[in-house]
């Protein structure tokens, strides 16, 4: 990669395209998710290497409990041993894991399993990973709206104290805005991901899917994300 490019700070990516993946091999959809943990572990590895400091990966939404059963089941039984065996490299690299969604109702063997690697990386600096686990931003925005109706309600707060950076403060995670978000497979569209949060960021569309979005295919995401003339004010020329 290019010294020279400019690395987005924080980035989101929305990891589509698994069961398409899958299905266009001859090979259940199921497949496809266990060649895209493979994909993510080298992107994790990559993100941090090139100097990512923050990135937000759409591993599950409020909607994908609607899939099969068997299909959810197999998500769930991925994620415990996933975040039980096959991310404690994420230690090794300095990476700190985070999650945001609603922890209702995840098995309790996945709480648990994501508890104790966020416990086991908390002190990590190299690059946070924020993994949006049964998230949707309709959600956390409803969330939010409750939370500080509660401190507003219990005199914590009163109405000036509500503002911009107040609002992501209470997110469910306290991190910096999007700067760029990647969907792969082609689809164009956020699907209720981090709405608030991608406010000003830049979107990239690679129709590749996500198994074999790997870190060639991130590069030349980068290599977009540097073409682009960013703007924050509104609407541009």
């Amino acid at each position: 990669m290019d010294k020279d490019l400019i690395v987005p700070k924080h980035v989101g990516i929305i990891m589509d395209g698994n069961g398409r993946w899958a299905q266009e091999r001859g090979m259940i959809r199921t497949m496809g998710h266990k060649n895209a943990l493979k994909t993510l572990k080298e992107l994790c590895i990559h993100m941090a290497d090139v100097g990512v400091k923050y990135a937000s990966l759409y591993a599950f939404s409020t909607e994908n409990f609607k899939r099969e059963k068997s299909e959810v089941d197999y998500l769930m039984n991925l994620f415990i041993s996933s975040f039980k065996k096959e991310f404690k490299f994420l230690i090794e690299k300095d990476v700190k894991v985070l999650f945001s969604g609603r922890r209702d109702p995840l098995p309790e063997k996945v709480l648990e399993a994501m508890d104790e690697i966020v416990y086991d990386t908390k002190d990590n600096k190299s690059l946070t990973l924020n993994i949006c686990l049964n998230y949707g931003s309709h959600a956390e925005i409803c969330d939010m709206t409750k939370k500080i109706c509660e401190m507003y309600k219990n005199n914590e707060i009163s109405l000036d104290d509500i503002d911009d950076n107040f609002i992501q403060k209470n997110m469910y995670q306290d991190l910096p805005p999007l700067d760029f978000v990647i969907r792969t497979s082609g689809e164009l569209r956020l699907s209720n991901f981090m709405m608030y949060q991608a406010s000003y960021a830049e979107f990239y569309f690679p129709k590749v899917y996500f198994p074999d979005f790997n870190s060639s295919e991130f590069d030349k995401a980068l290599i977009e994300f540097n073409k682009r003339n960013r703007r924050f004010g509104g609407v541009g020329k």
